[in-house]
């Protein structure tokens, strides 16, 4: 990736992925992976929490972009991620409104603070 910037994953419903596909973000590594998972009603679990470990796995993404409904589903894994790349940022879907109080990272960060550092 010398001389290049890195990508950025996307798992999520179809209207999600959708959406950032159209915007250009779709790519395929050298072994022909995407770099995006379109979560559907019979998405298994599995399949979900292999993509997100693959794509934690690879050099060439610096963003994981996941469905806030779909972070719950494995919610460990994202839990036991540390790293701060790939950053995994959880946005809302259509169907499915963002709520803060599940957000990892915002958790995260509020950790690091006490309350009057907020003042």
């Amino acid at each position: 990736m010398a001389g290049r910037g890195k990508l950025i994953a996307v798992v999520g419903d179809e209207d999600t992925v959708t959406g950032f596909l159209l915007g250009g973000i779709g790519e395929l590594d050298k072994h022909r992976r995407p770099n995006f998972l379109v979560v559907e009603k019979d998405t298994g679990l599995t399949e979900i929490e292999e993509a997100f470990r693959g794509f934690l796995g690879r050099d060439d993404i610096g963003i994981i972009l996941i469905n806030q409904f779909v972070a719950e589903m494995i919610r460990h894994a994202i839990d036991a991620h540390t790293k701060s790349i790939p950053a995994v940022l959880e946005i809302p879907s259509k169907e499915h409104p963002y709520d803060a109080s599940k957000d990892s990272i915002l958790r995260r960060a509020k950790g690091m603070f006490s309350a009057e550092d907020l003042r």
